[in-house]
């Protein structure tokens, strides 16, 4: 039931009120002292009379504007104080103002009208509150989808490297540095956010294609016929159709197509040049470069970084976007070889986990580690 709260300092005027509210169907609270009915609280609407001792109507219905916002407020005014009062509903501090004497089908009908006020700003208010719930619920369910995303495009990357790395065992560790080295470089030239991870996807997959070339030329032990290089320069695309394929991984795709271009035009497949090259493949090239000339191969002895430093400088301009060679180079070296020594250590990690492993370790790390 709806609490109305109804003061006068009128006793005949305020019993007559309360009768006729009373009949509508509401709860009513009625007081003669304003300065007690200042006390009250928990009512839906005020109706008060203007001219009273102490207190008039609008002081009143400021005190308990303060202490009840959400009330109703209405107020009984003579014809003389009327235009004292109007000013009041001008302010914003009266909901509706009623004469005296009243009318009662105009009484009962204001006094409908705030009920029903009241009403539709408790239910919008709970509705809101409904609608917060609802989002902060919804928002907790997309991140953990989106952690489940992320889970299971880790685990299909490492299981795609995996699968690549059963056919060439240098892929794995070389693909993750360069992942690493490309993000770092990314970092430093302004990407955040999913275009940095953009950028880690497509480094970490950028040979992926080579699932798709003969072994008799992958792991051919001397040169390539020319022949044998046109296949092998088909790996790009072979990368790219196999990622062109999964939503989340399209735009790391389109870095793994472009791996090979040059920022002079001179690369594979499709020839691009400068910023025709997506950004990802640019910072890319770089990070490849600085890995192939640090890291041990079969013929030579990995070198320092400062030869890996020299040769992207040398280059800046001809195979390098210049602006990323200059990114490059303000990077201190002790960052890339902070990044060396977590991949050697997941590397170390692996061959731990897998040593007490029952069926020994896969085929990849036995060779790899010399077993």
């Amino acid at each position: 039931m709806d609490r109305i709260l109804v003061v006068d300092d009128d006793v005949l005027i305020l019993a007559a009120l309360s009768r006729i509210l009373e009949t509508e169907g509401y709860d009513v609270v009625t007081h003669s002292d304003p300065a007690l009915a200042a006390r009250e609280v928990g009512f839906s609407v005020v109706l008060t009379d203007f001219m009273m001792p102490y207190l008039n109507g609008i002081e009143l219905l400021g005190v308990l504007r303060e202490t009840n916002p959400k009330a109703v407020r209405l107020m009984l005014t003579a014809a003389a104080d009327f235009r004292v009062a109007s000013e009041a509903v001008n302010r914003g501090e009266v909901f509706r103002l009623l004469g005296k004497p009243w009318s009662l089908s105009e009484l009962t009908s204001s006094v409908r009208q705030a009920v029903e006020h009241y009403r539709l700003v408790e239910t919008n208010e709970r509705l809101s509150r409904e609608v917060a719930a609802k989002n902060a619920e919804l928002v907790a369910i997309n991140q953990d989808l989106e952690r489940r995303v992320v889970e299971r495009t880790t685990g299909l990357l490492d299981g795609l490297i995996s699968a690549l790395d059963y056919r060439d065992t240098e892929t794995q560790w070389h693909s993750r540095r360069v992942s690493l080295y490309s993000r770092r470089l990314a970092e430093e030239v302004g990407l955040a956010g999913a275009a940095l991870d953009v950028v880690e996807q497509g480094a970490l997959l950028h040979d992926i294609g080579k699932i798709g070339v003969r072994d008799s030329i992958l792991l051919k032990p001397g040169p390539l016929t020319p022949e044998e290089w046109v296949e092998m320069r088909k790996h790009p695309e072979f990368g790219y159709r196999m990622m062109a394929k999964m939503p989340y991984l399209h735009e790391a795709a389109l870095i793994v197509l472009q791996h090979q271009e040059r920022w002079d035009g001179k690369g594979y497949p499709q020839g691009l040049a400068t910023e025709d090259i997506c950004i990802g493949a640019r910072i890319f090239s770089i990070a490849d470069t600085v890995d192939a000339i640090t890291s041990d191969r079969p013929y030579r002895k990995g070198r320092p970084m400062s030869v890996a430093r020299e040769e992207i400088r040398r280059c800046a301009g001809t195979q390098f976007d210049p602006n990323l060679a200059d990114a490059f180079l303000r990077i201190p070296e002790t960052e890339w070889q902070r990044i060396r020594h977590q991949v050697e250590t997941l590397e170390k990690e692996e061959h731990e986990r897998w040593r007490s492993h029952p069926l020994g370790p896969p085929e990849p790390l036995a060779r790899a580690s010399g077993a």
